[in-house]
């Protein structure tokens, strides 16, 4: 008989262990600690799809679906391409944070199709604010919806093409 307070005291946690919160509670005591970044190939233009940003721009965005990942830190890596209306084309390796708002640059296109790796690559907040953040766009539309990170680049390229529609 002893057996059974015993066993009434563990069901709670076991309750709890399999709701997958013990696991959350876990890993949020942990440190966030960010993985490598590898370069991807150089965009090609049958991998790109356009997302929209705001009326407010006459740019075009395109996001390199072959590029796009999403790491074991929970950061959306991905190559965007900006075709400015003035006929200049930006093309930038970056990172997103979907549980801190936050991006960041790894790296710059060059015209001959090569990486140049940036400079003070630092983790900042998003300008949510802006109507010409394609950051903002990117976190609210497409790989962070409802603040949570998607799980996977099918997920995220799947979001990409159903807005592009």
């Amino acid at each position: 008989m002893k057996t059974l307070p015993v066993l009434l005291l563990m069901l709670p946690l076991s309750v709890y262990a399999q709701s997958g919160n013990f696991d959350i509670e876990f890993e949020a005591d942990k440190p966030w600690v960010e993985i490598a970044a590898q370069l991807p190939p150089y965009p090609k233009a049958e991998n790109l799809v356009e997302f929209s940003v705001s009326s407010a721009t006459r740019n075009r965005h395109f996001i390199d679906t072959a590029s796009l990942s999403v790491g074991s830190d929970k950061v959306v890596r991905y190559t965007v391409v900006i075709d400015a209306a003035g006929g200049a084309r930006n093309v930038s390796f970056e990172g997103l944070r979907c549980d801190t708002a936050e991006r960041r640059l790894y790296a710059y296109g060059q015209p001959d199709g090569t990486w140049s790796k940036a400079r003070n690559s630092q983790w900042e907040g998003i300008k949510m604010r802006s109507l010409l953040s394609y950051h903002k766009a990117l976190f609210e539309d497409h790989f962070c919806p409802s603040g949570t990170t998607v799980r996977n680049a099918t997920e995220a390229v799947r979001s990409l093409k159903r807005a592009g529609r």
